[in-house]
């Protein structure tokens, strides 16, 4: 059974940083890519970021790029997102997932870990 657990999330003032986990089990995590989504109240689910299962090529939305880094520690099985020069619009649940996922499609399995931006 498939099992993402979120965490690092937290309150943060504009311009402030967060490093986000997401601790795997339950499947071979070197062996799948894996996806970073937010969703902000009201809003469906939004894409972030994702990265192939060695690490070595990532994506991101434009709305992130620049300001956020995704990584991976494969022998910790444990993804990672750093938020960097937060803005209040970054304020959401965020969710990791499994695989490459656009968003709606994203398989949520997680409690998902709240970032909130705000002065």
């Amino acid at each position: 059974e498939v099992q993402l657990v979120e965490s690092g999330g937290g309150l943060v003032q504009p311009g402030g940083s967060l490093r986000l986990s997401c601790a795997a089990s339950g499947f071979i995590f070197a062996s799948r890519a894996m996806t970073w989504v937010r969703q902000a109240p009201g809003k469906g689910l939004e894409w972030v970021s994702d990265i192939d299962s060695g690490g070595t090529s990532t994506s991101y939305a434009d709305s992130v790029k620049g300001r956020f880094a995704i990584s991976r520690d494969n022998a910790k099985n444990t993804l990672y997102l750093q938020l960097n020069s937060l803005k209040t619009d970054d304020t959401a649940m965020y969710y990791c997932a499994t695989g490459y996922c656009g968003g709606e499609n994203c398989a949520i399995v997680g409690p998902g870990t709240q970032v909130t931006v705000s002065s």
